[in-house]
């Protein structure tokens, strides 16, 4: 039986780990590329690993490439989907490799 671990850490602590402002992590949400799993307030927020994990994309596209929260949030789209399609394709390329061992051995 696996055990599922799940990591969160607040608005506060990811400001201070990441050096950025709430506004940062304001506006991330705001355009939809991460959401808190837990708080009302934006005080209150936190984080689950895969918002972490994608705010730090966004915000180094944001900083590094200077481009808008918007033109961020679209990039961050495709990743997710090239990533979600990257893991369909590992999946399928198992199952096949499943089949053929079933098909020689028989």
């Amino acid at each position: 039986m696996m055990t599922e671990i799940l990591l969160k850490i607040s608005v506060r602590e990811l400001c201070q780990v990441e050096k950025i402002t709430e506004q940062f992590v304001i506006e991330a949400v705001e355009s939809g590329i991460a959401a808190p799993v837990e708080g009302k307030e934006v005080a209150d927020w936190v984080f689950d690993t895969t918002s972490v994990h994608w705010l730090k994309k966004a915000i180094r596209l944001h900083q590094d490439l200077e481009i808008d929260w918007i033109a961020v949030a679209m990039v961050i789209d495709l990743l997710r989907q090239k990533e979600s399609l990257q893991r369909e394709k590992q999946i399928i390329q198992q199952q096949l490799e499943r089949f053929l061992q079933q098909t020689q051995s028989s």
